[in-house]
């Protein structure tokens, strides 16, 4: 009888979680109704792009740049420093790290960014559209388009001049699937059948067992690249629409970056825009910490590959693109300037951060420091910045080290839907 009234509790616990879970994806599906702007209201016609209100001052800026030690030049000679920009902010692959170096970029020179109103992001997973861009007006100037979104290249177009730079980042897909596959599980009804603590390596074995093209969240599953880019994430690699899609990217973006590859990436980048070393400074952030992550076997890496197999088509092709690039740029410059970007990162490391390293986040003492964290899991590390830094480096310390939510928030973005869905989650679980 013990036995099984232990297995009664079990089943009613169970139960419990269950219901809770149902009842908050019903909430999150009914909230996301509520505030993505009908797609009906959308004049789709061509909208003329605007000119840049950036014009006046890249070339104030180029003129202060070319009057001080901070001038810089390219191969091709004196370079402008690009102040219009495209970054496609791919997930869960190291862009939460690229997002704050555009953020304290485009603080720093006064530019205006293209924000959402109420969230953190673009109405994703629904499709990019203009009305979703705080105080958005036909015509209107943005200088800067970074935060999450659902690739939608024609209303990208309308917000940005023509000559902006694109730009973004991958990830490998196998990895990529891996951080996905922890980080949105419990958002993802699809894997809440799946039992024991190999969850991934079951789901692995018989994806189709698991896996259904549509279901609630089901993107986070497989391709989420080129779900992310506005495709069909659920196409064979051979599809012809796969090499179509890659073909339309590589026209599309001037660069495109490579997270197991960082740091070539940001001196590429800081070529490409023509910023400066001191733009391209970073700490990691949004890490995971080790016991969180499952390691990929050679067998799991092969089926992670193949069952997110347009991804990895995406993937080969851009990182043969890249490797060009950085050959193009010199092998003994690259090294000699990723070289210095680590010096600079240590110097800042040593000055900012508390220990020189990440923390776990109940470690963190300072709530303004705490990343977001998946629900259900305190699995994202953080940092804590040092007690009596010198006053004239303190604010770009702590603005290295402050996560997307409370950046975007001392940038003037309303997030009250994030910080709703942010209140429940921590409620709840």
């Amino acid at each position: 009888m013990l036995g099984f009234g232990v297995r009664k509790r079990r089943c009613k616990s169970k139960a419990r979680r269950l219901a809770v879970g149902v009842l908050l994806t019903s909430f999150m599906v009914v909230l996301h109704c509520l505030s993505t702007p009908a797609v009906q209201q959308v004049n789709q016609q061509k909208v003329t792009v605007a000119l840049s209100c950036s014009h006046r001052l890249s070339q104030t800026w180029v003129h202060n740049l070319t009057n001080s030690s901070q001038s810089r030049t390219s191969l091709s000679g004196e370079c402008v420093p690009t102040v219009d920009i495209m970054f496609m902010k791919t997930h869960k692959s190291a862009s939460s790290t690229l997002l704050n170096i555009i953020f304290r970029f485009g603080e720093k020179h006064g530019l205006k960014f293209a924000f959402p109103e109420g969230r953190n992001d673009f109405f994703y997973p629904s499709p990019f559209l203009c009305s979703q861009v705080k105080d958005y007006q036909p015509g209107v100037c943005f200088n800067i388009l970074c935060n999450h979104m659902r690739f939608n290249e024609h209303e990208v177009a309308k917000l940005l001049p023509a000559d902006a730079a694109y730009f973004t980042i991958l990830r490998d897909p196998a990895e990529l699937f891996e951080s996905s596959f922890h980080y949105y599980s419990r958002a993802v009804p699809l894997t809440w059948g799946i039992r024991g603590d190999g969850k991934l390596a079951e789901f692995l074995r018989e994806p189709l067992n698991y896996y259904t093209p549509g279901s609630y969240n089901s993107f986070y599953l497989k391709n989420l690249l080129f779900f992310d880019f506005g495709f069909d994430n659920n196409l064979e690699p051979d599809h012809p629409l796969v090499e179509r899609g890659i073909q339309t990217l590589s026209q599309r973006f001037q660069l495109v970056l490579m997270a197991e590859h960082f740091e070539e990436s940001l001196i590429l980048l800081k070529d490409t825009l023509c910023w400066t070393m001191e733009d391209m400074l970073f700490f990691k952030l949004n890490a995971r910490k080790d016991s969180s992550v499952s390691r990929l076997t050679p067998e799991l890496r092969a089926k992670a590959l193949e069952w997110n197999g347009a991804d990895w088509r995406l993937y080969q092709h851009f990182n043969a693109t890249f490797w060009v690039k950085v050959e193009a740029y010199g092998w003994a410059r690259m090294e000699q300037e990723v070289k210095e970007l680590r010096r600079r990162n240590a110097e800042m490391s040593a000055m900012c951060i508390e220990g020189g390293g990440a923390v776990e986040a109940g470690l963190i003492r300072d709530t303004d420091l705490l990343p977001w964290q998946p629900v259900g899991e305190n699995s994202i590390l953080g940092y804590n910045l040092r007690k009596n830094i010198d006053p004239k480096y303190r604010e770009l310390c702590r603005k290295m080290l402050t996560p997307e939510i409370q950046y975007l928030s001392e940038l003037g973005v309303n997030l009250w839907l994030t910080r709703l869905w942010g209140w429940l989650k921590d409620t709840i679980f």
